[in-house]
């Protein structure tokens, strides 16, 4: 499993040009699956995520959590995370998890991640969708299930 984690100051996703998400200050997560994910994969990423100290502190340290910030979650699946790009110059996306898999992690991700956190709002699986933001920072982290 992967998260591309954004430290936003907003941010916002458009379908058909209509906003179905849209967070203030918090993290946008773009959620790439894989097959061999389960819902314990998902449950040690969103703890990681989620107690990730990235948010500055009153001496500009990176000292804060979500939490602590009353930070907000905006979570977007997107399978092109696990792009492989190895052969010719046309990705290929065999490593990302079928799609009815994708999206029940995607799903049992937002349920868990409601628990802690107040406010989570999401992307539509499956869509077409556009995605925007003001990047604080800019601050990006990247969390490989496979490297935690």
């Amino acid at each position: 499993m992967r998260f591309v984690i954004q430290r936003v100051k907003e941010a916002s996703v458009r379908i058909e040009g209509e906003t179905v998400g849209r967070i203030e200050k918090g993290y946008l997560v773009l959620i790439g699956v894989s097959d061999s994910d389960t819902k314990e994969t998902a449950d040690k990423m969103i703890r990681k995520m989620t107690g990730l100290r990235i948010f500055e502190d009153e001496h500009g340290k990176t000292n804060l959590s979500l939490a602590d910030v009353e930070g907000s979650l905006l979570l977007v699946s997107q399978f092109t995370l696990y792009a492989n790009c190895k052969k010719g110059n046309r990705p290929s996306f065999v490593e990302a998890g079928a799609p009815d898999k994708a999206e029940e992690l995607y799903e049992y991700i937002i349920r868990e991640c409601k628990k802690s956190v107040p406010e989570v709002q999401t992307g539509r699986f499956g869509a077409e969708m556009a995605v925007s933001l003001i990047n604080d920072g800019p601050f990006t982290i990247l969390l490989d299930s496979e490297k935690l």
